[in-house]
């Protein structure tokens, strides 16, 4: 399998962020799949459609990040039964101006984290539905809403430690991985056929 570039996107600014703490889990537990990096959202100015024209600096290195990599990985809390605002804006500046979005056609994997039950059920389905207009093949199975997380559950360097948690977190990240081959092939293969197409077309 193909080791590909992976951006992880935290809903969470807290240092010791559970989300953050499960991003780096799963990426831990496929290394020879996934080469990870989270890309720092906490400092995008909120958007602005009068500044697309000359955009912020770190509106540029924001979307550069996210074009440069495979797939995306979002890790996000749920506030108010729904996402992050930070996180909302983050999806807002990567979409903009319109017709140029990062977002299009990278394949993505949704997990929320929660201290709560239900494991942020409504900031996920709401960053789904997000992703969905942005043209986001996203993963549909394993579902990743992780309930009664703790900080208890995670080892000295953020990783989860033996138990339940970290069997589900590995099941995840296997078939992220997995998913990520799959669409990234499948691109590739769509463009050499359509090449093969445009080639035949002309002579």
């Amino acid at each position: 399998m193909t080791k590909h570039q992976i951006a992880i996107v935290v809903g969470s600014l807290r240092r010791d962020s559970i989300n953050r703490k499960v991003a780096r889990s799963i990426c831990a537990f496929t290394p020879h799949a996934l080469d990870c990096k989270i890309v720092e959202i906490g400092d995008l100015p909120h958007y602005n459609q009068d500044q697309e024209s000359n955009p912020p600096e770190a509106y540029a290195r924001f979307r550069q990040q996210i074009s440069a990599v495979d797939g995306i990985l979002f890790c996000t809390p749920e506030y108010n039964r729904g996402m992050p605002g930070v996180l909302k804006n983050a999806i807002d500046v990567g979409s903009r101006p319109y017709g140029q979005s990062v977002w299009d056609k990278k394949p993505a994997a949704i997990i929320s984290a929660s201290p709560g039950g239900i494991g942020g059920f409504g900031a996920n389905h709401q960053l789904r539905q997000a992703c969905v207009f942005l043209n986001m093949p996203v993963m549909q199975q394993p579902e990743a809403y992780l309930g009664s997380v703790t900080d208890a559950q995670f080892d000295e360097e953020g990783r989860l430690r033996e138990g339940p948690l970290k069997e589900l977190v590995l099941q995840l990240a296997g078939a992220f991985a997995d998913w990520v081959d799959i669409i990234v092939r499948s691109r590739k293969l769509l463009a050499e056929d359509a090449a093969h197409a445009a080639k035949a077309a002309a002579e």
